[in-house]
């Protein structure tokens, strides 16, 4: 088996993570058990997090985790290898989420394959970690981990007295469902993350297409909710090139027609995958049509008008703005000014012509503004339905 290490970084900000510290229970340790079968990596991960406060416990394989999860039913999050002798990870994960559905697990691994991964996350993963990490790395995955299982356990008492909270508890329904939608931004912005660990060149790039959907929806005269359904949308829009091969999405200079036609396949495979999800159903019809046009010359459908739901025609805007003001490998970034005076000429082509009117009438300052809050905004800050809740113009 590879020799898998762990990098330790003195450097660590808690700052970053205020905003998901606040869920966390103050009063009580969290215990996190760490299952590696590497001595050398268990070592590392405990002394990491007992530094930052944790009670943890390591074990060397997945038996020994088994029988330490029985014995100690208030486990807080699960750290696991994938690739172990006898059970392995994934087998471990199955065992957890059906035995201990209220405990969150965090996969650690040092293959980089993406299919490990979207494997992981289909059997119940909340989130993992690419080895070698550092610390600042593991404490913000940590941090989101344990939110995510303090959610989950907030949800199941909900559930038991649904009744009761109905009646007497109303503020405390209110509570509940923003921290529910909380839950919902983790497990996207998990996703998304997903997807930048395989394309580098445009990290960063659904946070802020997002935030400049959200500025361009909110001036159009959408409401709260639609907000939100078009905020997630826009966040999860290239998700099915999760499924793109690398040749084809990492490669530096032009696609060939056959090379086109696949990388064409991801809007379609998005939409497959996001709409079995009941909570991103409605959000499933932008990531399937951000690629038409206007006038009918887009694809994977080749709708025009109207028919192209009105959250797709927003985005495109936001989405060509980002595009053409972002570094790429084939070309460099243009002003915020240029990337309006193009926009402006493919009114009634690529873009619907009232919502152009609407993009051109913001101030073009906006744009930089909110590129610089998403790019220095704090790890775990960003929250994607929070985000289309809270920004005003």
């Amino acid at each position: 088996m590879q020799k898998e290490t762990v990098r330790t970084q003195q450097e660590f900000m808690p700052a970053q993570f205020a905003t998901m510290q606040k869920n966390v229970d103050p009063g009580r340790q969290e215990h996190i058990l760490v299952v590696d079968d590497e001595e050398p990596v268990r070592g590392a991960l405990t002394a990491m997090l007992e530094q930052n406060g944790y009670d943890v416990s390591a074990v060397a394989d997945a038996e020994q985790a088994m029988l330490h999860l029985q014995d100690d039913p208030g486990c807080d999050l699960v750290l696991t290898d994938v690739m172990m002798p006898g059970v392995n990870g994934l087998m471990l994960l199955d065992v957890i989420c059906s035995n201990h559905p209220g405990v969150p697990v965090v996969m650690l691994t040092a293959i980089h394959d993406i299919h490990i991964v979207t494997n992981a996350f289909r059997r119940g993963a909340i989130d993992y970690l690419l080895k070698p990490f550092d610390r600042t790395q593991l404490l913000e995955v940590v941090l989101r981990a344990l939110e995510h299982g303090h959610l989950l356990k907030q949800n199941a008492a909900y559930r038991q007295n649904l009744e009761q909270i109905i009646h007497s508890r109303t503020s405390r329904l209110r509570a509940t469902m923003h921290d529910l939608e909380r839950s919902y931004d983790i497990t996207l912005e998990a996703m998304g993350d997903a997807l930048d660990l395989r394309d580098a060149q445009t990290e960063g790039h659904s946070r802020r297409v997002t935030a400049y959907t959200i500025a361009l929806a909110r001036e159009f005269g959408l409401n709260q909710e639609q907000l939100r359904l078009i905020a997630r949308g826009a966040f999860l829009h290239d998700i099915g090139k999760i499924s793109t091969p690398d040749a084809i999405l990492l490669k530096g200079g032009r696609l060939t027609p056959k090379e086109t036609e696949v990388m064409r396949q991801h809007c379609a495979r998005g939409y497959e995958m996001v709409h079995k999800i009941p909570f991103l159903r409605d959000a499933s019809e932008l990531v399937y049509a951000h690629h038409e046009n206007f006038d009918g010359s887009g694809y994977p459908r080749g709708l025009r008008g109207e028919d192209i739901p009105l959250g797709a025609r927003i985005f495109a805007i936001a989405d060509t703005l980002d595009a053409i003001t972002s570094k790429r490998s084939y070309r460099k970034k243009l002003s915020f000014a240029q990337a309006r005076e193009e926009i402006e000429r493919c009114a009634g082509n690529q873009f619907d012509p009232r919502i152009v009117r609407v993009f051109l009438n913001l101030p073009l300052e906006l744009w930089s503004k909110l590129r610089k809050e998403v790019e220095h905004a704090p790890a775990g800050a960003f929250g994607v339905t929070t985000w289309a809740s809270s920004r005003q113009m």
